[in-house]
C-alpha cells in the first residue's frame, strides 16, 4: 500500500506539480526518494473520463525530484472512489480539555463525520478566543488531514471556528427560519435527562440518508439552562444508555451507531 497525502492543489494526470510545503514535509519525513509511488488527493471531485459525473477520489503519482524543502511528482491516474458515508453526521461539541479534543477530532475524522464544531459552554474546562483559539483551529485541521490520509478517506471534514455555545445557537435558530429542516434531517441532543429516549429509537427512519446534527456538551454536561435553549432550537434529547460516557466518547459512540 502506498503511502496517502493530502495536497491542496489543483492535480491533472500527466503533469508535474510542487507539492505544498507542509505535504513536501510529510514525504522527506518518511525518507521516500525519487522514482517512489505515492496516491494523492486533494478532497475535490473530478471527472474520471468515463462520461459519469465528477466524483471524488485519489491519484497516482511518482516522486520525480527532491530538493532540500520542495518536492516535485509527477502526477498519474485518477481513481473515483467513494469512501463517504451516505448519512452526513454533524458533530457540535463541548470541547473537552487537554489532548482529548485532539483525540475526538481524530477518531471522528477516521469515523466519518462531516463537520466538528468546537464550542464553548458554561461548564467548559477548555476556554479559546483569538490567536490561541486561532492556534488550535489550525491544530485540529491538521490532525484531521493526518486521519484522512491514514483512513482513505479523500474529503476533509469541515473544522468550524470555536464558538460559544449561545452563539451558535442564535445562528443556528436564525438559518433554520430561513430554511426549515428537511424530511428525514434532525437534531439530537445528547443528555443526562430522566426519561430522555435511546437515540437508537430516536432516529428518523426516512430517508436514511438525511443529515443529522448531535449536540454533545463538555465534561459535567450542559446546564439545564443550555439544554432548554438547544430543544427551543428544535433538538430532540436523547440517551446513549445507563452508564455515563466522557465528553470525548459519547459523540464518537453516536457516529459509530449511525454511519457503521
Amino acid at each position: 500500500m502506498t503511502a496517502r497525502f493530502y495536497a491542496d492543489v489543483a492535480l491533472l494526470p500527466g503533469t508535474s506539480v510542487s507539492l505544498p510545503d507542509a505535504t513536501a514535509r510529510h514525504v522527506q519525513v518518511l525518507r521516500l526518494q525519487p522514482g517512489d509511488r505515492i496516491t494523492l488527493f486533494n478532497g475535490h471531485a473530478h471527472d474520471a473520463g468515463s462520461g459519469e459525473p465528477a466524483r471524488e477520489g485519489e491519484f497516482e503519482a511518482t516522486i520525480e525530484r527532491m530538493g532540500r524543502s520542495d518536492v516535485d511528482v509527477r502526477v498519474g491516474p485518477y481513481t473515483a472512489t467513494q469512501r463517504e458515508a451516505t448519512r452526513a453526521v454533524h458533530l457540535a461539541v463541548g470541547m473537552p480539555a487537554n489532548e482529548r479534543m485532539d483525540w475526538l477530532v481524530e477518531k471522528a475524522t477516521e469515523l466519518g463525520a462531516a463537520s466538528i464544531q468546537p464550542l464553548m459552554s458554561e461548564r467548559s474546562v477548555l476556554r479559546l478566543k483569538s490567536e490561541r483559539a486561532d492556534k488550535k483551529l489550525l491544530h485540529w485541521r491538521g490532525i484531521a488531514v493526518a486521519a484522512c490520509e491514514q483512513s482513505g478517506r479523500n474529503r476533509l471534514p469541515v473544522i468550524h471556528e470555536v464558538r460559544t455555545l449561545a452563539d451558535w445557537l442564535k445562528a443556528l435558530a436564525a438559518s433554520t427560519l430561513k430554511q426549515p429542516l428537511d424530511p428525514g434531517e434532525a437534531r439530537l441532543l445528547l443528555s443526562l435527562q430522566s426519561g430522555t429516549r435511546p437515540l437508537a429509537s430516536a432516529l428518523p427512519p426516512t430517508p436514511p440518508n438525511g443529515a443529522l446534527t448531535f449536540l454533545s456538551g463538555p465534561e459535567g454536561g450542559l446546564s439545564a439552562a443550555e439544554e432548554a435553549a438547544a430543544m427551543a432550537c428544535g433538538f430532540a434529547p436523547v440517551t446513549l444508555g445507563p452508564r455515563v460516557l466522557r465528553a470525548e466518547t459519547a459523540p464518537l459512540a453516536c457516529l459509530s451507531l449511525v454511519l457503521l
